[in-house]
């Protein structure tokens, strides 16, 4: 039986490539990023890896036909962070660093007259894309979708269905128009289960030609995630140490009563207990602005994100009983809550290690996809034409 092929572009360290697994075969991976495209190179080989500006790519560097294309394009600009410069504009002379989608689906376009279109796209992005500039950067994408002539839909999964990690994240899957769909993965109407309050809306206000090429998908609902943060910090971890006894006094001091009390409750309680905190920068009452430590012992870590500053990283605070630890989330545990294995080789220096896991794509969430979704559409593809239209 013929293996889906795909393309990578903004590959990272390759976590879509560990979701869709060995079933299927990489043709092509891209990332501009060299520290990256090392990671990658590490843990997949380099033979199909190209570390180039997407922009300066040709589609004659592109082998053969895949049957999907995957992109995880740059979010920065999507969200607060970036201050939601957005997209910009597909013909801009400055161009945002989320705006690197545009010379991306230039190629799916050329691709296209080339008779090389892939079937099946799907696009990875944070949910500030739902919004950005006033809903303008989903717009277009729907519009570079529908136009291209690809049948198309968004869903919201939260990698905390498969991880404890609070990463929602949004994924466009875009389907040729031509294909036929198993009658399975969608369905008549929005579900609660995949399309959030935010993502009907954003829908709502697309124009009426670009929502005949809607399609609301509907993977199956995942099996109960049945792994805790606290199953996944090590007592000794490698890559940092534990804080000094005044370091957490420290930290324990920037908390206000009511995080403070969250510790208290984790002590009282006699068992080992792992929470995660944050730095914040917070207006008091008097309107000054302080730094407060923030806990939480809900089970899941906050969304990882890459080290741009302190404030970023994660620190982990362990309580059993009166003793009282802090440090920084390791390297491994960062991998670990996105789903990697222990295998995957990591970056030796801290902030890349952390940046490999924050940019990439949370592993369980591509393979649940991949299983629900991907996969479906594709054995549909290989179907003889005679065995088509005997469905039809």
């Amino acid at each position: 039986m013929t293996r889906p092929t795909y393309y990578e572009f903004f590959a990272g360290g390759g976590m879509a490539q560990a979701g869709l697994g060995p079933y299927w075969n990489c043709l092509f991976a891209n990332d501009f990023d060299q520290m990256k495209a090392a990671t990658y190179s590490a843990n997949w080989g380099a033979d199909h890896l190209v570390c180039q500006d997407v922009a300066k790519i040709r589609t004659s560097e592109l082998p053969g036909t895949a049957h999907l294309v995957w992109a995880s394009f740059p979010c920065q600009d999507l969200s607060l962070a970036g201050s939601y410069l957005g997209l910009g504009n597909e013909d801009s002379s400055a161009m945002t660093r989320s705006g690197t989608f545009w010379p991306f689906w230039a190629l799916i376009r050329s691709l296209k007259k080339e008779h090389r279109a892939p079937p099946i796209i799907v696009l990875e992005n944070v949910c500030g894309v739902l919004t950005s500039r006033e809903g303008k950067d989903f717009s277009a994408i729907c519009a570079a979708l529908a136009t291209s002539d690809y049948r198309f839909g968004a869903v919201v999964i939260d990698a905390e269905r498969f991880v404890p990690q609070s990463r929602q994240r949004v994924f466009f899957i875009a389907v040729d128009e031509e294909c036929q769909l198993p009658e399975n993965v969608s369905s008549k109407f929005a579900t609660d289960e995949w399309h959030t309050s935010s993502l009907v809306s954003a829908f709502s206000q697309l124009p009426e030609n670009i929502k005949k090429k809607w399609v609301w998908w509907n993977p199956a609902k995942p099996a109960k995630r049945d792994i805790e943060l606290s199953d996944l910090i090590d007592d000794s971890p490698v890559g940092v140490t534990w804080d000094s006894p005044e370091e957490t006094h420290k930290l324990l001091g920037m908390m206000t009563p009511l995080n403070f009390q969250k510790v208290k409750r984790a002590q009282a309680s006699g068992i080992r207990t792992v929470g995660c905190l944050y730095k914040r920068t917070r207006a008091g009452k008097d309107g000054v602005k302080h730094q407060r430590a923030e806990v939480r012992f809900d089970g899941v870590a906050g969304c990882l994100r890459t080290p741009g500053g302190g404030s970023s990283r994660q620190t982990i605070l362990l309580i059993n009983g009166a003793l009282v630890k802090s440090r920084l989330l390791s390297p491994r545990e960062a991998a670990r809550l996105m789903g990697l294995h222990e295998d995957y080789l990591l970056p030796l220096r801290y902030n890349d290690a952390y940046r490999v896991a924050g940019d990439g794509v949370c592993v369980p969430v591509v393979r649940h996809l991949a299983n629900s979704l991907l996969e479906p559409i594709f054995d549909l593809l290989q179907l003889p034409e005679q065995v088509l239209a005997l469905t039809e």
